[in-house]
């Protein structure tokens, strides 16, 4: 069963962004657990974030995919999707935007990222801080 999740929306230049940033988010979110509930299957797949051009005629979307070696494949099925989903976004948004925004998938690999930095703390051997011996006076 997939899932999604709504996380961070990233850094916004602007309140505008923001907002139609948030949107573009929960109804894709909403598109893919309808339309795609099993189409990624045994994929865990989140929806980590959206960013908007200043233009709003781009949103980069961010999606996580779980276990990793399933990745590509989702991105690639997501990728072939893409004009499908867009068409459903934009009759969803249509009321309260005035662009459909251009599509751009990229995989979030913060949690990979994430857990290879905490294999690499747990690998190093750092000594106790030694206690200073000197009395002061």
């Amino acid at each position: 069963m997939t899932n999604f999740i709504l996380q961070n929306l990233g850094k916004m230049d602007s309140t505008r962004q923001h907002k139609y940033a948030k949107l573009i988010l929960r109804d894709l979110a909403d598109i893919f657990q309808h339309d795609y509930m099993n189409s990624f299957s045994p994929a865990l797949v989140t929806l980590t974030g959206v960013e908007v051009s200043p233009d709003l005629g781009i949103a980069t979307v961010y999606v996580s995919v779980l276990p990793s070696k399933e990745k590509e494949r989702v991105i690639e099925s997501i990728e072939h999707k893409k004009n499908h989903i867009r068409g459903e976004l934009g009759k969803r948004i249509g009321k309260q935007a005035r662009i459909v925004p251009d599509l751009r998938f990229f995989l979030d690999e913060t949690e990979e990222k994430a857990a290879h930095m905490d294999d690499l703390f747990k690998d190093l051997d750092i000594p106790p801080e030694e206690e200073n011996t000197h009395n002061q006076e």
